[in-house]
Parts: structure tokens; sequence; C-alpha cells
């Protein structure tokens, strides 16, 4: 099943998404079971909003060896997260804008996301396994000057719109046997095998509740192996076969295009 939110009358509504049409939802499918359809829009014209707004957004760094390597960096030894700001996401097919005053690398990298369905403290494995609600797609934009210049990645990981994810969550997916690729302006520039993680999503969420409780609609970004450039009038993809391909346009800020 894929499960999407949309701008739809002015308000964010979730959708159950068809090959051609979305089902409107009376609630949410992380909240709740009974809920029911309550009008239908094409799929063709949707206004895509991230899939959720996470109550906590948790992500991975270092998490592909290929990734690790070209970063000269040592292998972790335990899984460890960070955090994200929910300013920062943005939905399918809206703008990523790139700050006018960021110079150098600004650049992509394509990550698989886990979206937690229910409430978890001192998870095992399996029960981790269990937790999963579904799987998205994230595009995780960074501004690497800032990232060198700063203490943290306040501005360079977390400005408006430098985490686009979506287009939908898919529910029935083994996302880790899956292939991810980025394409820029329909050009490839990486592809690699989802699940050739050092640790893999359960292991990070085994990780977090021995510590931290997960609730429903937190989100797991799980890095990424492989990064490139972007450039203002660049149309980035994010692609991970068996879930969906998150697309949005980059726009330097203060241009429409």
């Amino acid at each position: 099943m894929r499960y999407a939110r949309i701008s739809a009358g002015g308000r964010a509504v979730w959708g159950r998404v068809g090959e051609r049409d979305i089902e409107l939802l009376s609630g949410s499918p992380l909240e709740e079971d009974d809920f029911g359809v309550i009008g239908t829009v094409p799929r063709e014209g949707a206004h895509w909003l991230p899939p959720v707004v996470p109550p906590v957004f948790y992500a991975v760094g270092m998490n592909y060896p290929r990734h690790i390597s070209h970063a000269g960096v040592s292998v972790p030894e335990r899984p460890e997260v960070g955090y994200r700001a929910n300013n920062a996401l943005t939905g399918h097919l809206t703008p990523i804008v790139k700050p006018a005053e960021v110079t150098g690398r600004f650049e992509a990298e394509p990550e698989l996301v886990a979206v937690i369905g229910r409430t978890l403290r001192h998870a095992t494995h399996d029960e981790a396994r269990g937790a999963v609600f579904g799987w998205t797609v994230g595009n995780d934009v960074s501004a690497r000057t800032w990232q060198h210049q700063d203490r943290s990645f306040w501005r360079s990981k977390n400005s408006d719109t430098f985490k686009p994810m979506g287009p939908w969550i898919e529910t029935d997916v083994d996302a880790l046997a899956q292939t991810t690729t980025l394409r820029v302006n329909g050009e490839t520039r990486a592809e690699f095998p989802t699940g050739d993680m050092v640790f893999d999503p359960f292991d990070f969420i085994v990780e977090i509740t021995k510590h931290i409780t997960m609730h429903p609609g937190d989100v797991l970004w799980m890095g990424a192996e492989s990064v490139c450039q972007l450039e203002p009038g660049d149309t980035v993809e994010v692609d991970i076969s068996g879930i969906g391909t998150l697309s949005n346009p980059v726009h330097l800020e203060g241009n429409d295009s």
C-alpha cells in the first residue's frame, strides 16, 4: 500500500495512492485503523506534501562503506544517529532552494527513509523490524562550505527545503533488497544496492530505543553511498526501486526557476 499527504482544499490530507488516482482519507493510517474515503483526486497535478511530519527526525551519517572510504574516516563501531529539523522538509516536485549566499559544493545524497509505526522502547531486533510502518525516499541536500565553517549542521543541512522527502510511504516492500539511483537532468550520477549498509535500520532502532522512546511518525534517514553536485536549473531525482521516485527542481533563492 502507498500512503501520501497532499494539499487538498487548502489543507493537508492523507491519501491512498493508486495508479491514476488518490483516495482521500478521513484520518491518518499512522494513528488509526478506522478511517474512510472522503473523496478522490487524480494523481496527475497533485500537490505532494512530505508524506509525514515526524515528531522526531533522526538521520544517519557514514553508513555505507564506499562513502566512508571516500571521506577517509573510520568505520563506525556502533550505530549512532543525529537529528534534522522539520523546517527543512519539502515534498515531491517542490523546489530545492539554494540560498544566494551559498558558495562551493551544494550536494545531493540519495537516502532510504524508515517511517516508524508504533511506540517503541528497549526494542529487540524483531520488534524494531515490526515497528516500521513503511519506507519513503529522501534527498539529503548539503551546503558543504557552511558544513565546514560551522560548529554544527544547523544551516548546512537544515535550511528550508534542504530535505525533500516522498512522494509516498510504501508499506509492502523489502526495502533493503532494492537499488538506489540518483539522477540529475535525467543522467544517472550514482547507483548502489540500497541495503549495502554498515548497520541496517533495525540496528539503529534497537540502539535508539535503549535511551529514547520512538513514536509513530518518527523517521530515520539511512545515509547514502554517493553524493553529487547540484546547480540552479537542475532537476534531481532519487529513485529507490520498489518504493518510488522523488523529483525536485533546484532554484536559486530569489529566482522563480
